[in-house]
């Protein structure tokens, strides 16, 4: 299996912009893709990083042995196009996983549940209709990241007559775009993950308000 994790190098995470500079928003960014590649080479699979500009692997902080089995490409285009192009051609193709680099929570149990799926195409939603990872195998289908993307590769892959399957789990469920994600990565983190990690080194911790988990900035950093 090919598994591709796109990257936005450059100005990362906008949504994140009333929270987080943009340095802090690159660095948390960086900080998600390496455990997003971790969680994927600890199942046995040696993804390609398919990066919006140059990336040097060794910014990550990755053991060596998930370094080693790491690449990185280039491709600028838009994500839809940029993934498009890395979707297998043929029926003989082995299939592609796509796995979005914002999954903090991601880890080698959920990819597994995903990857072991028999469909032609199996996607795990996002919680907003968005769609964070797939794996294709039918050489027609094609996806389209635009809007509410999980209903339209649903609708795609009828039309090209694709078997389909819907995985349904948390974990992959939760992408981090929105200041109230970040209580996600804090709530569920471990001891190895590098996102809370680098959240709480930028100040961030858990607070309860109105019933509500959500984070709070008790240290602030320099701001841009």
């Amino acid at each position: 299996m090919h598994v591709v994790v796109p990257f936005a190098a450059t100005d990362p995470k906008t949504r994140l912009a009333s929270v987080l500079t943009s340095a802090e928003r690159s660095t948390l960014a960086r900080a998600m893709l390496a455990d997003v590649l971790t969680a994927t080479v600890e199942v046995g699979t040696e993804p390609t990083v398919v990066s919006t500009a140059p990336l040097d692997l060794d910014t990550l902080s990755l053991e060596a042995t998930i370094r080693d089995a790491v690449s990185v490409t280039v491709d600028d285009r838009p994500l839809t196009e940029a993934v498009n192009a890395r979707l297998p051609p043929n029926h003989d193709d082995a299939p592609t996983a796509v796995i979005m680099a914002d999954l903090a929570l991601a880890t080698p149990d959920a990819l597994v549940t995903l990857f072991s799926r028999d469909a032609d195409v199996a996607i795990a939603p996002g919680r907003s209709g968005g769609t964070n990872a797939l794996v294709v195998s039918h050489p027609d289908f094609r996806v389209d990241y635009h809007g509410a993307s999980y209903l339209d590769h649903c609708e795609i892959a009828r039309e090209v007559g694709a078997g389909l399957e819907t995985v349904d789990s948390f974990r992959l469920s939760t992408d981090i775009d929105e200041p109230d994600d970040l209580a996600e990565i804090l709530i569920h983190d471990t001891e190895t993950d590098r996102a809370p990690a680098c959240l709480r080194e930028l100040g961030f911790a858990l607070e309860t308000r109105d019933g509500r988990v959500g984070v709070a900035r008790f240290e602030e950093t320099t701001r841009e």
